[in-house]
């Protein structure tokens, strides 16, 4: 290592908002937190889980509906069998396009000019 390019890596008290204070090792002066974990709802057991959407009451409205059975479900090829059935039903029949009779006739007319010059 090159010396005399390298920070101070010194001893640092760390100082919380809500008070609390200890020391590690740093590169920094000083070191100010808004948040450690003595102040922390996660570390501190005062976490409150927020229900978003009311995605609780969501699961439990679905669950009551089965009054808490387990609902049988199709083999994946009963499923995917049925399926080819309904596309095979579903199959639409290709039709080449029609020509309209006015378009039929500037054709015919472009191709009677071109015969006339000649």
């Amino acid at each position: 290592m090159k010396e005399k390019i390298h920070p101070k890596y010194e001893v640092v008290e760390v100082v919380c908002a809500c008070g609390a204070k200890f020391k590690t090792r740093s590169t920094m002066k000083a070191v100010k937190l808004d948040i450690c974990s003595a102040c922390h709802p996660f570390f501190t057991g005062k976490q409150k889980m927020l229900d978003t959407e009311g995605r609780v009451e969501k699961f439990n409205k679905k669950f009551a509906a089965t009054q808490g059975k387990m609902i049988a479900r199709k083999p994946k090829t009963e499923v995917k069998a049925k399926a080819k059935k309904a596309a095979v039903k579903k199959v639409v029949l290709s039709t080449a396009p029609v020509k309209t009779a006015k378009k039929a006739a500037k054709k015919e007319d472009k191709k009677a000019d071109k015969k006339a010059a000649k």
